[in-house]
This record gives structure tokens, sequence and C-alpha cells, in this order.
């Protein structure tokens, strides 16, 4: 009989507290992301491998730029401060704000500039495999000018 009592009082304390996902008193919970696919419109598909999270704070300084680059893997930044323009390397350019966050393009040249002579951080997740590269630097890429036909 007392294990019953115990069971019964075990279910019911579990039946009445919060999901560590759901708002009470205790938690706040607030929706960043749920997506399928990257900003681009392509779909999130998770390499093959060993399962590996890698998450990071990238700083970039007041003007500069990351480079041009890609990611063979999903990655998903939020901006903690700061204004981050991203460019394509085909012309289609988006803006982040703090608070902000992305679901990153995979295996798509862009480039990451720091705008408003500010600062900008953020934290960004990786999604790869184990021995898996994050990113890929392309210093040899220059974008179209404007207007004019894409080559690489």
């Amino acid at each position: 009989m007392k294990h019953l009592v115990l069971a019964t009082a075990a279910l019911l304390s579990f039946a009445h507290s919060a999901s560590a996902l759901d708002n009470s008193a205790a938690v706040k919970v607030t929706p960043l992301l749920k997506t399928t696919t990257s900003w681009d419109g392509k779909p999130i598909v998770y390499p093959q491998g060993q399962a590996e999270v890698t998450a990071l704070i990238v700083e970039i300084t007041a003007d500069a730029q990351t480079g041009w680059h890609e990611h063979p893997v999903p990655s998903f930044a939020y901006v903690l401060e700061g204004t981050l323009e991203v460019k394509l390397g085909k012309g289609e350019t988006k803006i982040m704000r703090a608070g902000e966050v992305l679901p990153e393009v995979v295996g798509t040249l862009h480039n990451g500039r720091a705008l408003e002579g500010k600062n900008v951080k953020l934290l960004v997740l990786y999604t790869g495999s184990v021995e898996k590269k994050l990113t890929i630097t392309h210093p040899e890429f220059t974008p179209a000018a404007p207007n004019a036909p894409a080559t690489r």
C-alpha cells in the first residue's frame, strides 16, 4: 500500500509540474526560430556521420567583414550585439539586428559585415558531424558588380 501511495503522489506531482519548454511562473520560454529552410529558402539537411554540435561566439569589429565563405553544414546565428549585413555571392542581402536569429545558408557563398560603425557579436550554433569543416573560406571570390552578369 505504501508503494501505491508513493507512486500516485509521484504521478500527481509530474502532472502539475511545467515542462522545461512551457512558460510558467518559474520558466519563461521565448521562441526564436522554427524552420525547415535556411534564409535563402533551401531545405536544411543534416550531414551524414557522427553528429557534432559546435557553439561559438563570433565577434566582428566595427565596419569589418568576415570575408567570402560558405558553410557545408547547417548553422544558426543569433545576433547578440550590433547590426550585421549578410550578402550572398549573387547579390541578395539580409540585415540582422540584435535579438534576431538567422538560419544560415549552406553551400552558398556569402560575406558578413558589421554596420553602423559598431561591433557585431553573434552566438553561432553549427549542426555538423565529427571531422567535417564548419566553414570554407573563399578569398579568391569577387562578387560581380551590380547589374552585371554573375561570374565565378
